[in-house]
């Protein structure tokens, strides 16, 4: 049996939690720092739960060492404590955050690891997912030009006037909005604004919009730096969006004060669990002497899993985690220190049993069959 800690007991922590549960090959410990959170899943089998803070750091050692890996699920200031953590213990990590600044304190936590531990951010959606298909995709070129990465969580139904619903955390999402945007512009790495590069496109008869947004990339302009001559990462959004999120962030100048607008987006914005992920990588290069253009383009909807309904950016961040542990188990990921997510074979990933849901198949097909029926 495979014995793992997860931290943070929230939408994303316990979905992770039944998704190793349900396999039947892990022992789970589950933590966190209300028991409201624990209760329930420390009644499934082979999980068990303690109540304790990501912060307090000495005690989170001892039952870290009881695992052979912990994953963070909580937000990203608690990841740095975690990681000390499960250095102290020995043990692997594994973590969903989207902030450049704690990944760099985990790369620099990592470089003492021992061998066959490993340390692993940035393991969810974008980045995360987003960087291995990017990655792929730039493979694919004898000579790569250009890589477009292309990612949103949208509401499927949206009724207010920002066209938005919330859908994961608002700290990670007014994060992304407000800090310096990695990429690489003429073969040079470069920060872009936050919310600038607007581009406009339809898919499918629906108008879409996206824009620069902040650690989506992860380490992707380091590993391609020299090798592509633009690289960017741009958040989609219904149309619209944007332009209402410029005003309060940067005209009203909320981007100054998180706290206050952190409460005023949960306060007006609901959350829904009825979204779509969408991602986009388009990639232009040469090979066999031509120049050529490649997209591939996925779209993921809400829907039952582990015997519960999940939103889609939970079912994609968690499935994306999921899959990373468990190829970490068949030792197919590097086997000591900080590991990149494009270090990660793409075959591979996409054979895990818990990468199902990045695999394309369309809606309307579904829709068809049920009819069918």
């Amino acid at each position: 049996m495979r014995s793992i800690s997860i931290v943070g007991a929230g939408r994303i922590g316990r979905l992770i939690a039944r998704l190793f549960q349900s396999t039947g090959e892990y022992h789970i410990l589950l933590i966190d720092q209300n028991p409201d959170a624990l209760r329930g899943l420390d009644e499934l089998p082979g999980v068990r739960s303690i109540v304790l803070t990501a912060e307090q750091q000495e005690r989170l050692r001892e039952p870290l060492t009881q695992g052979d890996a912990v994953i963070s699920a909580c937000g990203y200031r608690s990841n740095p404590a975690i990681a000390r953590a499960a250095a102290e213990a020995g043990i692997s990590y594994f973590d969903l955050t989207e902030d450049i600044a704690t990944t760099r304190e985990i790369q620099v936590i990592a470089e003492d690891a021992a061998e066959g531990q490993v340390f692993v951010p940035q393991c969810g959606l974008a980045p995360g997912f987003i960087g291995m298909l990017g990655n792929h995709m730039a493979g694919r070129f004898e000579t790569l030009d250009t890589l477009k990465l292309r990612v949103g969580a949208l509401p499927e139904f949206p009724t207010n006037n920002l066209m938005y619903n919330l859908t994961w955390s608002t700290e990670g999402l007014i994060n992304e909005y407000c800090n310096p945007c990695h990429a690489i512009r003429a073969g040079k790495f470069v920060e872009l604004t936050p919310l600038e590069g607007l581009e406009t496109f339809s898919l499918e008869g629906t108008s879409f919009e996206a824009f620069n947004t902040s650690g989506g990339l992860g380490t992707l302009c380091e590993t391609l730096q020299g090798r592509v001559v633009d690289l960017t990462y741009k958040t989609i959004r219904y149309q619209g969006h944007q332009y209402l999120m410029n005003f309060l962030i940067n005209d009203l100048r909320l981007g100054e004060q998180q706290a206050l607008l952190k409460q005023i987006v949960e306060r007006a914005v609901a959350v829904t669990h009825q979204d779509v992920v969408l991602i986009m990588v388009t990639a232009t290069g040469f090979r066999d002497g031509r120049f050529i253009q490649e997209t591939d383009s996925r779209r993921i909807y809400h829907g039952e899993l582990a015997g519960q309904h999940w939103g889609a950016i939970q079912i994609t961040t968690a499935s994306s985690l999921c899959a990373m542990v468990d190829l970490f188990f068949e030792k197919r990921l590097p086997r000591r220190g900080y590991v990149r997510q494009e270090q990660v074979n793409f075959d591979d990933f996409m054979a895990n049993r818990f990468a199902s849901c990045f695999r394309k198949r369309e809606r309307r097909d579904h829709h068809l069959r049920d009819q069918e029926e």
